[in-house]
């Protein structure tokens, strides 16, 4: 478990991976400070020369060394990036280099094994855990091999060869070579490295879940909206863990219904996220009472039977046993899963729920990661409910400037017309009875009134319509009451319902449709009566408007993909039965009248959508 731990912190950096300004930046750092303690030892030599035993040998690597480390600076601020393979041969000869010179160095004190704790210091800072722990122990087999060399008799040979052909001696000093001295400094170097390591590694994984976080963060946009927002976010989600399926069930806190949303991975990309339709048992299959907030389950066949094994958490982060398996099982028969990870949410007071990931991968301690999604969604619940209630404000605040707006225009210009026509219509009567001037004072109250008319239907068509289940056949009898009065036009409302149980919004769209319906019949039909009835059969709400006037310019019935082909029938009605998944036909008789019928399935629809 250690081992799967270690792995896992490992690749939450590739979670987040380090931008190449921020490698730049390391890089810079680690030549500086390569200079400035090359600098330091070099001055640790002045004052006494000894400490390298007055090796000509050592002295040249010394200098070598010292012009590595400043061209590497010179490198650095030249070049834009840093490679992976400069990196790696930079890294290679900070670790030769102290290894070799060590050799030349006296017993008592080596002033260049401190280079060997820089060498993990840089690889901590450059990488990770597993990378300080390599070149700890590549230090360590480095040392060891110059070991085996002094007992073989290398450095005698070598040094005999040197003077053989007239070159200064090697000068070495074995002394620190010795077997108990030299365990003792590789179990430091070990240790050294292994805790270097581990405290570089938490640190990039603290740093990598916060840029995970962030970048989920930056998901929630208003103009996404909800499920936009939602979409974006169970996707990065997705292909964090690399799930198969993502689902998210919500309800609302004073109300019983169940939202279910689902969204999946396909060929290694995800799909649109959508609302399934509600079913009966949605509430027991995903919200069912459980004592964990977050969890992980497994599942195992064993002897033809399924269980569950569970891994939780509670509010707290704390680790709750004893979690009870069965509440599981109607989860398992709704989606087959090998694996899960469930995570719950709240959203103000207004919304809970809970997401749940189908076959993910979990590379290492659970309880961390189920942890770290804890995190993530506590964090990330504020910024969507944000987005929740941003959308709801403009909305309002758009219905409002609306309503206002109607307000004005009622009492201004509408009035004003409807005075003038008043006038009009006075003088028309009391006038000559002139037939020029009698037919033109005629014709311009009708244009008065014409005006009046439109003005109304476009104030009717800004104001919000909070219409719902409850006020629906009310609201469609006064708006057909309503024409009539206006128009002269005989209209009547006719409900095969006593009460109608549909979602809002295809409340607010049929009620949308028959005002459209009516004013293209006052534009266009010419018609004398018109018939408006609502009902229901075969599990759909059917809407039909009837009218006895001149019909559309074809003959017979079309389907709403015929309408589309042929480019015919009302636009307008047309996008608003396609909003509800509804399906519109048209039957005309030209010179006779037409009849539209709409059909919408009777099935609810998530508040998101």
């Amino acid at each position: 478990m250690p081992f799967r731990a270690l792995r896992h912190r490992f690749l939450w950096r590739q979670r987040a991976p380090i931008s190449p300004g921020e490698i730049r930046r390391i890089e810079r750092w680690l030549a500086t400070a390569r200079v400035f303690l090359a600098v330091s030892a070099l001055v640790a030599i002045l004052i006494d020369p000894g400490e390298i035993r007055y090796s000509v040998w050592a002295s040249g690597l010394f200098a070598f060394y010292i012009a590595q480390g400043v061209v590497i600076m010179l490198l650095l601020r030249r070049r834009r990036e840093s490679t992976a393979s400069f990196r790696w041969l930079v890294h290679g000869g900070d670790v030769v280099w102290p290894a070799l010179i060590s050799v030349f160095a006296a017993s008592q004190s080596n002033p260049f094994f401190l280079f060997l704790v820089f060498v993990l210091a840089a690889a901590a800072y450059r990488w990770g855990l597993w990378e300080t722990v390599g070149t700890a122990a590549a230090s360590v087999l480095l040392l060891w091999i110059e070991n085996l060399a002094f007992h073989l008799g290398f450095f005698t040979w070598a040094g005999r060869l040197f003077l053989h052909h007239n070159l200064p001696s090697l000068q070495v000093a074995p002394a620190d070579f010795e077997p108990q001295r030299l365990f003792m400094r590789s179990i430091y170097l070990l240790v050294m490295g292994l805790l270097l390591g581990y405290l570089a590694e938490q640190q990039k994984q603290l740093r990598a879940e916060k840029a995970v976080i962030a970048r989920v963060l930056g998901k929630a946009r208003v103009e996404a909206g909800l499920s936009g927002t939602l979409q974006e976010i169970v996707g990065e989600l997705i292909s964090m863990y690399g799930a198969r399926q993502a689902l998210i069930a919500s309800r609302e806190a004073n109300s019983h219904r169940v939202f279910v949303g689902e969204m999946r991975l396909n060929s290694k990309a995800s799909s649109a996220f959508r609302w399934l339709d509600p079913l009966p048992s949605d509430r027991e299959t995903y919200l069912y009472g459980f004592p964990a907030e977050t969890y992980y389950a497994s599942a195992s066949s064993r002897q033809g039977a399924r269980t569950f094994s569970l891994v939780g958490l509670d509010r707290t982060g704390a680790k709750v046993l004893n979690l009870p398996p069965a509440s599981l099982e109607g989860l398992a028969k709704q989606h087959e899963f090998q694996s899960l990870v469930v995570v719950s949410f709240s959203f103000g007071r207004e919304w809970w729920g809970r997401i749940f990931l189908l076959d993910l991968s979990l590379t290492g301690d659970v309880e961390e990661e189920l942890r770290f999604l804890q995190e993530l969604v506590q964090q990330v619940g504020p910024a969507v409910y944000n987005v929740y209630l941003l959308r709801r404000l403009r909305l309002r605040a758009g219905a409002l400037e609306r309503a206002r707006f109607a307000r004005e225009l009622h009492d201004g210009a509408v009035q004003s017309l409807i005075s003038m026509e008043m006038q009009v219509d006075v003088l028309r009567r009391t006038t000559d009875k002139s037939v020029s001037i009698t037919d033109e004072l005629g014709r311009i109250q009708g244009l008065l009134r014409e005006e009046v008319l439109k003005l109304r239907e476009l104030m009717q068509q800004m104001k919000s319509l909070d219409v719902d289940s409850r006020r629906l056949l009310g609201f469609l009898a006064d708006t057909v009451e309503r024409f009539q009065r206006e128009t002269g036009i005989s209209a009547r409302f006719h409900s095969d319902l006593d009460e109608v149980d549909m979602p809002q919004q295809v409340c607010r769209e049929l009620a949308r449709i028959v005002q459209e319906g009516l004013v293209n019949v006052r534009k266009h039909s010419r018609a004398r009566q018109v018939l408006v009835r609502l009902g229901a059969k075969n599990q759909h709400w059917t809407l039909v408007m009837e009218d006895d006037g001149c019909g559309f310019s074809f003959a017979g019935r079309l389907s709403h993909l015929e309408l589309d082909t042929l480019g015919r029938g009302p636009l307008v009605i047309k996008e608003r039965v396609r909003l509800i998944d509804g399906e519109l036909a048209i039957e005309s008789i030209p010179g006779q009248g037409s009849r539209l019928e709409i059909n919408v399935p009777q099935k609810r629809e998530a508040a998101y959508g």
